[in-house]
């Protein structure tokens, strides 16, 4: 589908990165009622290993010369899912909706022959009230699949000394200086979360390329659980909701043979602490609520609340010829 007459479409670059956070910040106002993107996950997309702006993100501008639409990929492990993401002005630029889509799934095609695959996944999400888009998705091939939420509590009264964590459990900051203390953290990462579905595998030097792309990191919000001294728990916080005064836990991760045991409440109590100590308001997560390891259960059980849910579609798309 093409572009209405007088709409353009071209690639972005970083310093598109003000115009486009104005259409991702209209496009939250309207389906959340607040803004949900930062200026560094912005410039997170546009860096994000395995994609290129060149090639994977497009801008739509209505006939002013105005940037409406933005749509990218997302693919740091080079999987056979690709996540498609297309920003739109709810007022300015729904026309730019489709013929966005239209383009990322194109682009997909060509990335599975790229990548040598007969066939990919294309996946989407839309927060449930957002009808257009959902239908879009529809008629585009995509089907409903499961729903995330995106969690909150305040930190209001927290205190900023940590709860003591149950007996032999002992929570430290990660050794950033370190490389075996962070191969190991990222070694309770992928174990454990090969326990839930649809997790990619990305191996220590990828994931350290992703660390190295970030504006910022506070490696003192990173944490380790041991229990006699052996790490079994992560805890990775994320600079992405700073501008909402929150605390983001971006990864937490429980080897299962000390699931259930009161690891994953100590490191999420360690968090809201470390946040609250930095003026925090709030600690913010998102969590996959098909999860079997039942992680909403334990975020409820810790004073955090979904403040709105989005769903997932997804469809097949052959490979270029």
């Amino acid at each position: 589908m093409n572009f209405p007459d007088g709409w353009t479409a071209r690639r972005p670059t970083l310093d598109d990165i003000p115009a486009i956070l104005a259409v991702v910040h209209a496009s939250d106002i309207a389906s959340v009622g607040q803004p949900d993107f930062s200026p560094e996950d912005v410039r997170e997309a546009l860096t994000a290993p395995n994609v290129d702006p060149a090639d994977d993100s497009w801008l739509a501008l209505d006939p002013d010369g105005a940037v409406v639409g933005w749509a990218y990929l997302e693919n740091p492990a080079r999987s056979r899912r690709d996540f498609v993401e297309v920003y739109v002005h709810p007022e300015k630029g729904v026309p730019a909706q489709v013929p966005l889509l239209a383009r990322q799934l194109a682009r997909v095609s060509e990335r599975a022959a790229e990548f040598g695959y007969p066939e990919m996944t294309a996946r989407s999400g839309a927060i449930p009230t957002e009808e257009r888009w959902i239908a879009a998705l529809r008629a585009a091939g995509f089907a409903f699949v499961k729903r995330y939420a995106r969690m909150r509590r305040s930190l209001a009264g927290v205190s900023t000394v940590p709860p003591s964590p149950p007996q032999d459990v002992l929570i430290r900051p990660v050794r950033p200086t370190d490389d075996a203390d962070l191969r190991e953290f990222h070694r309770i990462l992928d174990t454990a979360f090969r326990d839930t579905p649809d997790y990619v595998p990305i191996s220590y030097e990828q994931w350290r390329e992703q660390i190295a792309n970030l504006p910022s990191v506070a490696w003192d919000e990173w944490l380790v659980a041991t229990v006699r001294d052996e790490p079994v728990g992560i805890l990775q916080s994320a600079d992405q909701a700073l501008d909402q005064n929150e605390g983001w836990v971006k990864n937490l991760a429980v080897l299962r043979e000390h699931r259930h045991r009161g690891v994953g409440r100590a490191l999420l109590g360690q968090a809201f602490a470390a946040y609250a100590a930095k003026g925090r308001d709030y600690a913010g997560l998102g969590v996959d609520l098909s999860n079997p390891t039942e992680a909403a259960r334990l975020y409820r059980s810790v004073g955090m609340a979904p403040t709105y849910e989005a769903d997932m579609f997804e469809r097949t798309v052959v490979a270029a010829r």
